[in-house]
């Protein structure tokens, strides 16, 4: 047992896997009369020192929710701007992930992204694909319920080629064809910005996944508030429906 920034950590209790919906970087830039792409690039260094935390904490699987396909909804200036800061900060972290040995991959559909995107993705998650310290998924034009109808449209289709019945399909063939299938689920995960919901992200990974809603708003979240829903997380007790 260990104390990090005054959070009480068990260094042998480690979440296996955080994922953490990052919310807040709009009403952080309100509150500082900016505009919006200023509190996106702020989010943007709260990435970079969560991934350092996770990473020097010993986490396998660091999962963020960077943009849900219902974020296309906002207004164009604004997912243009998101778009534009994407592509910054793959070209950007590409030497840094490789420092640390951490594992890059985009999780959703990308295909909705421009070719410059794609290619970009491509390049990083190819240029990162041996590092073994820790693997960052970057959940981009992702959706829970996407998730779930893709792998149902995938066993479907075995399904009408003759290549799989329908009595075959069960809990845990359809679990297989769900993103992150080679992946241990979500042991934690953080909200920030005080909502206290899920918002379609990771409906069928996060089933026994611990929740720790964090009122900090994301461009702020920092090594403290990692430690502290770390140790949230620690001293509760994992059942799986069980006693």
């Amino acid at each position: 047992m260990s104390r990090i920034d005054g959070a009480e950590i068990n260094s042998a209790a480690m979440p296996s896997h955080v994922a953490i919906i990052m919310d807040g970087n709009n009403r952080w830039a309100k509150k500082k009369h900016l505009p919006s792409i200023a509190g996106h690039t702020a989010g943007a260094s709260a990435v970079r020192r969560v991934v350092e935390a996770a990473a020097k904490s010993n986490v396998k699987v660091l999962t963020l929710f960077a943009f849900s396909s219902e974020n296309w909804k906002r207004p164009k200036l604004e997912v243009d701007g998101l778009m534009a800061l994407f592509m910054r900060s793959l070209k950007k972290e590409l030497k840094r992930l490789n420092k640390y040995k951490i594992r890059l991959r985009v999780m959703g559909d990308v295909s909705s992204f421009s070719q410059g995107l794609q290619a970009q993705i491509k390049n990083v998650e190819d240029a990162t694909q041996n590092n073994d310290h820790m693997t960052l998924v970057i959940a981009a034009n992702y959706g829970g319920r996407w998730d779930i109808t893709h792998a149902a449209k995938s066993l479907a289709e075995q399904v009408s080629l003759g290549n799989l019945s329908p009595d075959d399909i069960d809990e845990s063939l359809l679990g297989e064809h769900m993103q992150l299938a080679d992946l241990p689920p979500p042991d934690l995960l953080i909200r920030t910005s005080g909502e206290e919901r899920i918002s379609n992200f990771l409906l069928w990974q996060t089933a026994y996944s611990e929740f720790v809603f964090l009122p900090v708003l994301w461009p702020d979240f920092d090594q403290q508030h990692f430690d502290d829903a770390i140790e949230t997380y620690q001293n509760r007790q994992r059942r799986y429906g069980g006693r």
